[in-house]
């Protein structure tokens, strides 16, 4: 359901590539923490984590999963809310349409 196709697997086709061009969703991460932590924390976290993703080990652990590896300018608390506020306004619509609950 990616907008592109997998690179583990680029013979399957996409959902646009079979004529059904708005059914996307993707598999991500988010890192979040207490609302109120201090932006000096946030950014230590944050730091952390890039650094993580820039590990050669690390990227090569993420492939092997088939993960994609966010681009640097995804590895932001920005980033990740812009995304999430994304998502939100994308599925919220749907969610309630189908009067869908959690359990």
């Amino acid at each position: 359901m990616a907008k592109t196709r997998w690179f583990a697997a680029p013979e399957v086709p996409t959902f646009e590539d079979i004529g059904i061009p708005d059914l996307v969703m993707g598999f991500w991460h988010g890192l979040w923490v207490t609302k109120g932590t201090p932006a000096d924390v946030v950014a230590k976290l944050n730091g952390a984590a890039r650094a993580a993703f820039a590990d050669a080990t690390v990227k090569q652990r993420y492939i092997d999963m088939g993960h994609d590896m966010p681009s640097p300018e995804q590895q932001t608390p920005e980033a990740l809310a812009a995304f999430h506020k994304t998502e939100i306004d994308k599925w919220w619509p749907i969610i309630k349409a189908a009067n869908i609950k959690a359990e």
